[in-house]
Parts: C-alpha cells; sequence; structure tokens
C-alpha cells in the first residue's frame, strides 16, 4: 500500500508540470496513454476532469488524481479483457460484448452507429481514451432517462 501510494506521488509530481499542486487537462492529456502512442482524446480528458475536479475549478488536486487515476486503470483492465485480439482496440464484436456484460441491450446497428461515433480512424474499432468517452457517454445519458 504504501508503495503504491509512493509511485502515485512519483506520477502526480510528473505529470504536474506547473508545479501548481494542480492538474490541468493539458498536463493530463499528455500523462495518459491509450497504448497507441497517440494523445489521449482531449475530449474524453475534459469529461473526466470534470468527473473528479471537487472543487470545480477546470483541474485535479492530488488527492482527485488518485481517484482519477484508478478509475483510469480499472477501465484499462475492463477494455483489455474485452480486446480478444489484443489488438489494441475494440471492434463492433468487442464493443457489444462489452456493453452486454455492463448491462446494455443494444442492438448491432447500434454499437455500429457508437463504433463510427468514436473511431478516429476510420477503421472500423476505437481505441482505449475512446472506449471510456463511450461509456462514460452511456452512463450519463442512461442516468438522466432513468
Amino acid at each position: 500500500m504504501i508503495c503504491k501510494k509512493m509511485c502515485l506521488i512519483a506520477v502526480n509530481i510528473s505529470v504536474d508540470k506547473d508545479r501548481s499542486g494542480y492538474i490541468s487537462a493539458d498536463e493530463l492529456q499528455v500523462a495518459l496513454s491509450n497504448g497507441t502512442w497517440t494523445p489521449f482524446n482531449p475530449e474524453t480528458v475534459r469529461l473526466m476532469i470534470g468527473m473528479f475536479d471537487k472543487q470545480a475549478m477546470g483541474k485535479i488536486s492530488f488527492e482527485d488524481f488518485g481517484s482519477l487515476w484508478k478509475y483510469v486503470t480499472d477501465w484499462q483492465n475492463c477494455f483489455r479483457s474485452f480486446d480478444r485480439d489484443n489488438s489494441g482496440n475494440i471492434d463492433c464484436g468487442e464493443l457489444k460484448m462489452a456493453l452486454t456484460a455492463f448491462g446494455y441491450r443494444l442492438s448491432d446497428g447500434i454499437v455500429q452507429l457508437l463504433v463510427r461515433k468514436y473511431d478516429r480512424l476510420g477503421r472500423g474499432t476505437i481505441f482505449f481514451d475512446d472506449f471510456i468517452q463511450c461509456c462514460i457517454v452511456l452512463q450519463v445519458s442512461d442516468y438522466k432517462i432513468k
């Protein structure tokens, strides 16, 4: 536990480039990796900052960062478990399996629509950061419907 906390402190220090004690969306985007050597989607970063920014300042504190880091790690483990071919991205079939496991019952057409919406390269797949964004948007939409 102490080692985990020390590692998290080291990551926080390296991410907080301006030494403000807070992590901005730009700093967080640089720190996060979607496993493809491309920057994290800025919209996904913005959504996550909004979720964890308890002070509503547009940036996160060290405590907020710890929670966000765990959130991203949990999503990463989830993503890897559904990336059956270990390609580093999720296709329609893999996304459907993931969303079904989360309790969503979506038609193949809706899943294909989601992949088209979150597929930045037009290859019929979505990267890790876009997977998080897709799931956050679905979760928020589901919450608003209820």
